[in-house]
């Protein structure tokens, strides 16, 4: 498999990942900016890590390829966050009621 092709896949799964953790990291009745806050601190924390990642299972591939390391698997990424976020919250928190 190609290099690029696993930093794709390595970033799925950690935006799955992520997405689990802002999950259960977000309680009810947080406010609408301390929830918007909390998931893109813990994306950009994990997106961070996913780079490092990337950077070590592609040390050796060719310059111009190099550059897609930071973009290649940002849009898997972001939507395997945010589904799961929303997946995992959603389960945990169905039955309450509003808090007001």
């Amino acid at each position: 498999m190609d290099p690029l092709d696993r930093v794709f896949y390595m970033r799925a799964i950690l935006g799955l990942i992520g997405g689990i953790f802002t999950g259960f990291a977000i309680a009810p009745g947080t406010g609408q900016g301390a929830a918007i806050g909390t998931a893109i601190l813990i994306g950009l924390l994990f997106y961070i890590i996913s780079y490092q990642v990337a950077k070590r299972m592609a040390k050796n591939i060719a310059k111009p390829q190099r550059r897609k390391l930071a973009t290649n698997g940002i849009f898997p990424f972001i939507f395997m966050l945010i589904m799961f976020m929303i997946a995992v919250y959603t389960g945990l928190h169905q039955n309450m009621p509003l808090l007001k």
